[in-house]
């Protein structure tokens, strides 16, 4: 189940949906935040925020796809749903490969879109904890010296001790010394636990 304390913010210029969509939320026990322009939702959100997004594509100002490639130019991944009265193919289509989670037509069902939020709040928890242990495995990268990074990232390429010391021009016991300090400040189980780390570095450099 998605963590207590992530919210369905809400983005639509008629006053009406905003209400409607706030009080299925709130009939599921999930906590909302209205908002009736993008402009007012960028004003709260930051890269913190936890929970999903309920966005209708056509407002005046800022559009819901122009809004949503706001959010991925400041690195805001929440999920988004779209919600419109007037979607054609084009528009899903950009709006999908942008990253949206869903595209919902006006009017929709309830039992459909609230299945819809519960795996768009999933998604959320889930890229929430892979960023914690994103931030978690930078610092502990930071504590190497530049030797031992060196060393790390021959290691998890897939070279040998003694390939790496010829490189370096260093004993191959210094290396086997380096590798024991890299495996202990980053509190890898195992090689292939290291590897794993470095792998979730890279996808959020890359």
């Amino acid at each position: 189940m998605p963590a207590n304390n992530q919210k369905v913010y809400i983005v639509d210029d008629d006053v009406a949906v905003l209400d409607a969509l706030g009080m299925l939320m709130k009939s599921i026990g999930l906590e909302t935040e209205g908002f009736r322009s993008a402009q007012d939702f960028l004003d709260s959100v930051n890269p913190d925020s936890s929970g999903c997004l309920l966005l209708d594509v056509r407002m005046p100002d800022i559009s819901g796809l122009q809004l949503q490639e706001i959010l991925n130019e400041k690195k805001i991944t929440i999920p988004i749903i779209f919600i419109t009265g007037h979607a054609d193919i084009p528009m899903a289509v950009q709006a999908m490969k942008k990253g949206a989670l869903e595209f919902i037509e006006k009017p929709f069902d309830h039992e459909g879109l609230i299945d819809c939020i519960h795996r768009a709040l999933m998604i959320n928890s889930a890229n929430a904890h892979k960023l914690k242990q994103r931030q978690l495995i930078g610092d502990r990268i930071r504590q190497l010296t530049p030797r031992e990074l060196e060393v790390m990232k021959r290691i998890v390429s897939g070279e040998a001790n003694k390939t790496i010391a010829f490189d370096l021009g260093v004993s191959q016991r210094t290396i086997e010394i380096h590798r024991a300090k890299v495996m202990q400040k980053m509190r890898a189980l195992s090689l292939a636990h290291l590897v794993r780390m470095s792998l979730l570095v890279q996808e959020d450099s890359s």
